[in-house]
């Protein structure tokens, strides 16, 4: 009977602990979801701190942006998988896939063009304070969210020493 009850004992202290840890660990996960989740625009919003005329333009340009880019990210799958079906043909049509690659290509460049309007219509939305505020934002996000990976711009690097024909710098130290 002394056994058994030692063994409930730590039975009901693990289902204790098991429940507690998923809890905390299912909780966090989602709260952290849902924080990376938040609509872009309330961060401008609550920077620029715009008046109720502003929002609701605002609100205009979002809606007509948000359009224009689920079009053209659709557009830009449908042309991928177009591209990714060619992988199990025998004979490979290279005019075809030129063709698709330029379209995907075309495709991209609209939405890089998308943006660059987007903001610029949120720019001109602003008054004088809040452009200047933006620009620094705008700069800010670019540097933070580069596509090296947080680095700074090639212009804002320090050069790299020259180094002698023929000499590399030593391997770096994996142990």
């Amino acid at each position: 009977m002394k056994k058994n009850t030692v063994l409930y004992i730590l039975l009901v202290f693990l289902i204790v602990v098991n429940g507690f840890f998923l809890f905390n660990y299912m909780g966090k996960s989602n709260d952290n979801k849902a924080e990376g989740r938040k609509d872009p625009m309330s961060f401008l919003r609550k920077e620029l701190k715009f008046n109720a005329a502003q929002l609701e333009k605002l609100q205009t340009i979002n809606a007509t942006h948000h359009e224009k880019m689920m079009r053209t990210s659709d557009d830009l799958r449908d042309l991928k998988d177009a591209l990714l079906n060619n992988i199990s043909n025998a004979s490979v049509d290279e005019k075809a896939i030129d063709s698709i690659t330029r379209l995907i290509g075309d495709k991209q460049a609209n939405l890089e063009k998308e943006v660059y309007y987007h903001f610029n219509s949120i720019h001109d939305l602003c008054d004088e304070k809040q452009k200047v505020k933006f620009k620094k934002i705008i700069k800010d996000a670019l540097r933070r969210g580069g596509d090296e990976g947080g680095r700074p711009p090639r212009s804002e690097r320090p050069e790299r020493p020259e180094r002698p024909d023929g000499h590399r710098p030593p391997p770096p130290n994996d142990f």
